[in-house]
């Protein structure tokens, strides 16, 4: 999981927040606004339309509180609402461009890599992370969601209303798309995407 897990909110805060006091969620959107931005810019690529999923999970945040119940962690909750808004972006957009969940891949191969914006010599070839922005939204989600926010793929089906197949489909493909932008062999794809943990 991402930094997620790392922020630790006084339940305090979470009681003072549900009772809608402005203060308390001051501090809850200070607190988890950074990693709710980096993870909606990994699945729009775009910053202002980040910073409207931002706004967008804020909001559904502050109206649900009251609803927490603390079973899981303040910061798990707060990342499920974060992918769910990001999800419920990529569909629309999806849905507006005539396109669907399905596969919707160009083959990319070693001959082309550049022509990706990703550079074709191994060594400089490393930017794992600019690799995973030249993936297709669907893939670019499923990696994303499965290696560095730590989804499984019944998790991931569900999210994407798909079945674990799907998921588990993308994810293969997705791993087969970034072995020639990275130059590396497919198990130094996923646990070079591991690296993105920290983020």
């Amino acid at each position: 999981m991402s930094k997620f897990a790392d922020i630790q909110i006084d339940p305090a805060i979470v009681k003072r927040a549900a009772r809608g006091d402005v203060r308390a969620h001051e501090i809850i959107y200070r607190a988890f606004s950074a990693p709710v931005y980096s993870l909606c810019l990994r699945f729009t690529r775009v910053p202002a339309q980040a910073e409207d999923l931002v706004q967008e999970t804020f909001i559904e945040i502050m109206r649900s509180i009251a609803k927490f119940r603390g079973e899981a962690a303040l910061g798990s909750w707060i990342r499920r609402i974060a992918v769910s808004k990001a999800l419920m972006y990529l569909r629309s957009a999806w849905t507006a461009r005539g396109q669907s969940l399905g596969d919707d891949w160009h083959e990319v191969t070693p001959g082309d890599v550049g022509s990706h914006g990703v550079p074709s010599q191994p060594d400089d070839a490393l930017d794992l992370d600019a690799a995973l922005a030249n993936l297709p939204a669907t893939g670019r989600a499923v990696v994303w969601l499965h290696d560095v926010e730590g989804f499984t793929h019944k998790e991931i089906a569900v999210l994407m209303g798909r079945t674990e197949s799907f998921s588990k489909s993308q994810l293969s493909r997705a791993y087969q798309r970034l072995r020639p932008m990275l130059s590396l062999p497919e198990d130094d794809v996923r646990s070079g995407s591991a690296a993105l943990r920290g983020c």
